[in-house]
């Protein structure tokens, strides 16, 4: 039975409300922590965090058998892990050994008591339970607590800033020459499987010749694509020749395999289908290494792959010079003047201009807006319209050519000083890569959504704490100040 969380005061135990956090530290995890420990003592939040974590967590489940990891638990530790960019190695660590942490956690006890120890597999199991949809719900809580924080008054109007940048997937740079090699490897990986557990199989005796061979081919094309020279073209159809020829041998082989190998087990289907589902991509690589290299066709962008793992990457062009592509998918941030994100939207084979309608009409549902600056990739006619409907001050220079009356606007000195202070989206979403929003590490669209979304949510409470430890700072000196005129 999964509860929320239920602390047996026990003796040498060490209570969350009693955690003291260091005023004098700027770290980022003492400033998580101390927005933590606040979201914990305050009721009204407290029960709105547990609410949403139970209604996905513990839907469903039964109120009896083993006890799982408390949902408050979990909460820190996802929140943990993407205020650093931690791995699931170094997050163990944490959870094992930093006393702070496990105070926020409500597992720490004095020196000499037994302590509550951590696996590497409940940690992953236990955190990987959350989804994008369930912290999106959490963010707009997060954000309600921030603005009580940061003193918004209800109905106060806000001051945002929206801007993308790419969050790159765990994906190698893509050629169709070396992703047909990825799927000629995971195909035999599979063979390979059944091989080793039916030994009955036959014809697979050179497998590992066949994988070096392969290799060593993809690898000749590779050289003679990058190399220069006299006579590059034949050298490079030369090399594309020998290894379609192999490819296309290799595929032909475990098509035939496959039709013969045993089915006993939903593990053996499982591994069937993987191998079917690679052997098609690997027939595709073909026909797209011959197109190109040999018949010097160009292949259009939609029939590219950039993974043959992580199929949602993206190619995405920024017009920079470094990188000047990148590979993931563009994320969109909105930010408040407070420097929370109060809104992020992961773009699918969109552009910035494409966006603009869905979020208006998301973001006026729930906030009054007084300014909202863009840079020039959001810029349309009918974007800027659409906006200057709902909020006084727009901030969108025109992409091209600009009139008279634009021209007037856009050099006003209320258009510059706005326009100005749109830079400090640049700062939030350089401080966001920094803390691993930069590139996701984790595997599949479901895990590359939950990552960015608890990647801001740790940002908003970073944020939070901080100025949570600024306030505490200020009592301080005041009571100092008061003290040293007593005296």
């Amino acid at each position: 039975m999964r509860k929320r969380f239920e602390q047996q005061i026990e003796i040498g135990q060490l209570l969350i409300q009693d955690t003291q956090i260091s005023l004098k530290s700027k770290d980022s995890l003492d400033e998580l922590m101390a927005a933590l420990k606040e979201i914990f003592v305050t009721l009204e939040y407290n029960e709105k965090i547990f609410s949403i974590l139970e209604s996905v967590i513990s839907y469903g489940k039964q109120k009896t058998g083993r006890k799982g990891m408390d949902l408050w638990q979990i909460f820190v530790l996802s929140q943990v892990r993407l205020c650093i960019g931690a791995s699931y190695d170094r997050l163990l660590h944490l959870a094992n050994y930093d006393h702070l942490i496990r105070q926020i956690m409500g597992v720490e006890k004095q020196p000499f008591f037994e302590r509550t120890a951590f696996e590497y597999q409940n940690i992953y199991d236990n955190v990987t339970l959350l989804d994008d949809e369930m912290v999106q719900q959490l963010n707009e809580v997060i954000i309600a607590f921030g603005h009580d924080i940061f003193k918004k008054k209800e109905g106060a109007a806000l001051r945002l800033k929206t801007d993308s940048y790419v969050v790159e997937s765990n994906v190698h740079f893509p050629t169709d020459y070396n992703l047909l090699w990825d799927c000629a490897r995971k195909s035999m990986d599979g063979v390979s499987k059944f091989v080793g557990k039916y030994g009955a199989i036959k014809g697979w005796r050179k497998m590992d010749d066949w994988r070096l061979q392969v290799k060593g081919l993809m690898r000749e094309l590779g050289r003679a694509s990058a190399s220069g020279g006299k006579n590059k073209d034949k050298r490079i159809k030369n090399a594309a020749t020998k290894y379609l020829q192999k490819a296309n041998t290799l595929a032909k082989k475990i098509e035939a395999a496959t039709k013969s190998f045993p089915i006993e087990d939903t593990a053996d289907l499982a591994e069937s289908l993987a191998i079917t589902y690679y052997l098609g991509l690997m027939r595709k690589h073909i026909d797209l290494v011959h197109r190109r290299l040999i018949k010097g066709e160009t292949i259009p962008h939609e029939e590219k792959m950039f993974s043959i793992f992580e199929d949602y990457t993206e190619l995405v062009k920024k017009g920079k010079t470094r990188p000047n592509v990148e590979l993931g998918k563009k994320l969109a941030i909105t930010t408040d003047q407070y420097n929370l994100i109060i809104d992020f939207q992961i773009l699918d084979n969109e552009q910035d201009r494409q966006m603009v309608e869905k979020l208006v009409k998301r973001l006026l549902e729930y906030y009054a807006i007084k300014s909202w600056s863009f840079d020039k990739g959001y810029w349309t006619k009918e974007n800027k319209e659409l906006l200057c409907k709902h909020v006084s001050q727009v901030i969108m220079p025109k992409l091209g050519k600009r009139n008279k009356q634009e021209e007037q606007e856009e050099t006003s000195r209320q258009f510059k000083r706005l326009k100005n202070k749109h830079s400090t989206i640049e700062s939030n979403i350089n401080e966001l890569e920094n803390r691993g929003l930069d590139r996701c590490p984790d595997r599949s669209i479901d895990h590359y959504k939950r990552y960015i979304a608890l990647g801001v949510t740790a940002y908003n409470l970073k944020k939070i704490g901080k100025q949570l430890l600024e306030i505490e700072r200020q009592k301080q000196q005041k009571k100092q100040a008061v003290r040293k005129q007593a005296a």
